[in-house]
């Protein structure tokens, strides 16, 4: 039997139990101590006890208790990121080891909107290069809480700064009007923003990620047209890309969603007027994910043809 060390015997004191450390990441990561006893398999008391057990022995508050949630205290979040990290390398090494080393399962969060038009046309091209990945495409809201969900890879759009991972660019973006080649074949094209303004146009709601309408963005490119009479209003900005493609007008068009129609041709650009928005769409990976080559690769694969575009 081989002696224990003096390393071994460090970690014993500096951490006093794996257990409550298990335990906090549950609670941390749902949000609730009733969903962590849930999840473990034991009692709310008891992940109340591990939890208070840890704040006891370093001395400080991990969660702000309030009347219906609890929220993670700056001490809490620094220890939850270093223990849902090395809790994630723990599994992933043995999930690895228990599947014979076969790479597992990839899940990857995206709009609706990004995986219908960047994500499903370009598999082909990822099954090539990582003919082995398994993908899963989950569709979520740019601002759903990473911690809240088994999620891999997420794909937003905004600033770059979130709490729950860390994030890198993939691209910035540009939005102008497109159409059918069947549309500006039938019409006249405008020829000035005050005519765009009165042409059949297709709207789909904004949503909270920021994207903007058609207002928006005749402001940003410098008019303020009276109010807009819409030929399509679409909930979907799916819907309303689908809408252009079959000639029921001009939709606003996100250049690096689009890319593959318009190199296609089935959408065509109306103008040369372009809004360049101030946010970028970012690779966020959740704190206490590995990034392994596989994850590399899936980023690399989403950043493609940006340069070109």
């Amino acid at each position: 039997m081989k002696p224990v060390t003096e390393d071994a015997k460090g970690y014993r004191r500096l951490i006093p139990s794996l257990t409550a450390l298990v335990e906090f990441e549950a609670v941390a990561r749902l949000s609730s101590f009733t969903l962590a006893a849930n999840e473990l398999g034991v009692t709310q008391a008891a992940v109340s006890r591990q939890v208070r057990f840890l704040e006891e022995s370093l001395g400080v508050r991990l969660f702000h208790r309030l009347h219906r949630s609890i929220k993670l205290t700056g001490e809490g979040e620094a220890l939850y990121f270093v223990v849902a990290e090395s809790m994630q390398r723990i599994a992933g090494v043995y999930d690895r080891l228990s599947n014979g080393g076969e790479e597992q399962e990839l899940v990857l969060a995206t709009t609706a909107a990004f995986s219908h038009f960047r994500v499903l046309p370009r598999l082909p091209e990822l099954k090539r290069i990582q003919p082995q990945l398994k993908l899963r495409l989950t569709t979520t809201m740019f601002t759903a809480d990473l911690r809240h969900n088994e999620v891999d890879i997420a794909v937003r759009y905004g600033n770059g700064t979130w709490r729950d991972g860390t994030s890198s660019l993939l691209f910035d973006e540009e939005v102008f009007p497109v159409c059918s080649p069947a549309w500006l074949e039938a019409n006249a094209s405008p020829q000035s923003l005050a005519e765009l303004a009165k042409a059949q146009l297709i709207g789909s709601d904004s949503t909270s990620e920021g994207w903007m309408g058609w207002e928006a963005w005749f402001d940003a490119a410098g008019l303020r047209p009276p109010r807009l009479q819409y030929a399509l209003r679409c909930s979907l900005y799916t819907d309303a890309i689908e809408a252009a493609r079959h000639g029921q007008g001009i939709a606003l068009g996100w250049r690096r969603l689009l890319t593959g129609l318009l190199d296609a041709g089935e959408l065509v650009r109306i103008t040369e007027a372009s809004v360049k928005v101030r946010d970028a769409y970012f690779v966020v990976i959740p704190h206490g994910h590995m990034i392994t080559p596989a994850t590399n690769s899936v980023i690399e694969w989403l950043r493609g043809g940006a340069a070109s575009a």
